[in-house]
């Protein structure tokens, strides 16, 4: 380029002399020229949109960090998949230096480990959805959306655009929900085989859990407690309550509802008909706080004053507690000593610093109401209970509520050596009880160990064969998504994945729709008669969020991150 050419960052290219510039109102209607600066000083600028802290991720880039960061959590939690699978060990930092976890629930791992690739963030959401839904499967459902992300890479990497292969997922899922539900069986009619199917639905969901050496003690234990129900699945009637002690074979279901409290001094040990009265109120001085107040008194017997004042605003609330007609008063807040001596006076028990999840639990199976003020008695609501006493676990003295009106209440004790193990054992019975009473509202069921999952890929894998265009490889790639699942129930076993797959996928195509991995003898076996079930509702619900969640990812083609908000000095400090 010659001396008197210029190039400005809008790609025009003009021969000026610096005599022959245009005028300032040619200049105003021609394209800006770059000037301002030598010929040969004038360098090629890009445009920048953004702000400077603010990134951007486009297109196969944009598409590479999503899938990476899928296929990474799922890698993570595929290990705990399956009777076979491992736990995780979580430590944890910051406030909670120290704590440790041991878990192989995948919705608990995934919530303890902190990610920020965005695909990563939409899988551990997907999971704690799944948890709240059914209570189970979470590590399924995650493992299922990274293999299908695993499967759109390489149907990307052929030229396949991502809505053809939205699309043929789409169909996909369609026919793979049609293929479970014909093979899902319905026993409810019969109140006998309904019982052994939950019983089996109960071990299946143990067997990978640290409860899995007793199973068949916390299966009965967890269909008991559901059963009780009545098909209302009101959870919050069953409470779980961990001591420390004993191994988990002597946990028990007490039919009743256990607080871990104890009655003030001098005040009845146990009562019989029992009213009570549910309160959320401070019992501790009455009078008025006032914020950096101060009292200033020219002798002690001012101060006796005050005292004798604030016992009589606290007299006069005991007493209009008294009024309710109550012989049990439970409080959310500490009770002090003299509303406590007040109380034992009146022979009334009372219970103080209840936990706000222990008296709302109680509220409920008691059939009282939560009160804070106490001046209409007749408009409080008492619950009831036929008996109040005390019962000793291991070394500690707790209070069982019994005959409570709502029948279902109950509780169940967890025994174990350490917090670790009885915090374990509390989630894998709440995955239970939540598949349970899933089951119990939704009674079909479908059979484990891979059998499902080999259903619905074998039909889709027939489908595909029947539809024409792109739609099919990826209908094709969704079936070999799904044959994943027994493919890593398989490795984390230790057996040849490989074999057992061909041999069970062999086995559907000729018809025999039970057949599933036995990974006891690490062969194929008949589900139905090995009694390995699992809750159709469940299975149902891994299938569609695994689909939606890798859909929703596929669908990305450009990653957006602010620039951080800076924070403002405050000019007026040093």
């Amino acid at each position: 380029m010659s001396s008197g050419t210029t190039r400005c960052h809008t790609g025009v290219v003009s021969r000026l002399s610096r005599a022959k510039r245009p005028s300032h109102r040619s200049r105003a209607r021609r394209t800006v020229w770059c000037l301002s600066q030598p010929p040969w000083s004038v360098s090629l600028n890009p445009v920048r949109i953004l702000k400077n802290e603010a990134e951007e991720e486009k297109a196969e880039i944009a598409r590479l960090s999503l899938f990476v960061g899928a296929i990474a959590i799922g890698d993570l939690v595929k290990s705990t998949l399956g009777p076979k699978g491992m736990d995780k060990v979580l430590v944890a930092h910051g406030r909670s230096a120290g704590q440790v976890q041991v878990t192989n629930d995948g919705a608990t791992i995934l919530k303890n480990v902190g990610v920020d690739n965005p695909a990563a963030k939409i899988l551990v959401d997907m999971s704690r959805v799944q948890d709240d839904e059914v209570g189970d499967g979470t590590t399924s459902v995650t493992v299922l959306a990274a293999e299908l992300l695993r499967e759109a890479e390489k149907l990307i990497d052929q030229k396949i655009h991502p809505q053809t292969i939205i699309a043929g997922w789409r169909n996909a899922t369609n026919v793979a929900r049609e293929a479970l539900k014909n093979a899902a069986a319905d026993n409810s009619a019969d109140p006998e085989r309904f019982r052994e199917d939950l019983l089996n639905i109960a071990r299946t969901t143990l067997s990978s859990k640290i409860l899995s050496q007793h199973k068949e003690h916390f299966s009965k234990l967890a269909v008991d407690a559901v059963l009780r129900l009545k098909g209302s699945g009101n959870l919050s009637a069953i409470q779980v309550i961990k001591k420390r002690g004993g191994t988990l074979a002597d946990s028990f279901l007490d039919e009743g509802f256990l607080l871990d409290k104890k009655p003030g001094v001098h005040q009845p040990q146990r009562v019989t008909d029992a009213r009570i009265l549910i309160a959320n109120t401070p019992m501790d001085t009455d009078k008025i706080k006032v914020f950096g107040s101060r009292v200033r008194v020219d002798s002690m017997a001012k101060i006796a004053e005050l005292e004798t004042a604030e016992k009589e605003k606290m007299k006069d609330k005991v007493e209009k507690i008294i009024k309710h007609g109550c012989n049990v008063f439970i409080n959310r807040q500490l009770i002090y000593n003299y509303p406590e001596q007040l109380f034992a006076d009146a022979n009334i028990m009372a219970i103080e610093h209840a936990d706000f999840d222990g008296i709302e639990r109680l509220a409920l199976v008691t059939g009282g109401e939560i009160v804070s003020t106490f001046d209409h008695p007749d408009m409080v609501k008492l619950g009831k209970c036929d008996l109040i006493e005390q019962i000793m676990i291991g070394e500690d003295t707790l209070l069982r509520f019994s005959g409570v009106p709502l029948g279902e209440a109950c509780t169940v004790i967890i025994r174990g050596a350490t917090q670790q193990i009885l915090d374990e054992a509390e989630r894998s019975l709440h995955d239970a009880l939540c598949v349970l009473s899933a089951t119990v509202r939704e009674s079909r069921i479908v059979y484990g160990g891979g059998c499902s999952e080999m259903i619905m890929a074998c039909a889709v894998m027939k489908a595909a064969a029947s539809t024409p265009g792109k739609e099919a490889v990826a209908m094709e790639s969704f079936a070999r998504a799904l044959q994943q699942l027994p493919t890593v129930i398989a490795d984390n076993a230790g057996y040849d994945s490989a074999q057992l797959i061909s041999e069970l996928r062999a086995a559907h195509n000729s018809g025999a729709n039970t057949m599933g991995l036995d990974m006891e003898q690490g062969k194929v076996g008949c589900m139905k008669r090995l009694g390995i079930t699992e809750s159709w509702a469940v299975k149902r619900q891994v299938l569609v969020s695994a689909a939606e969640a890798a859909e929703m990812i596929l669908r990305v083609d450009d990653i957006l991150r602010a620039a951080p908000r800076k924070r403002v000095k405050d000019r007026g400090r040093c």
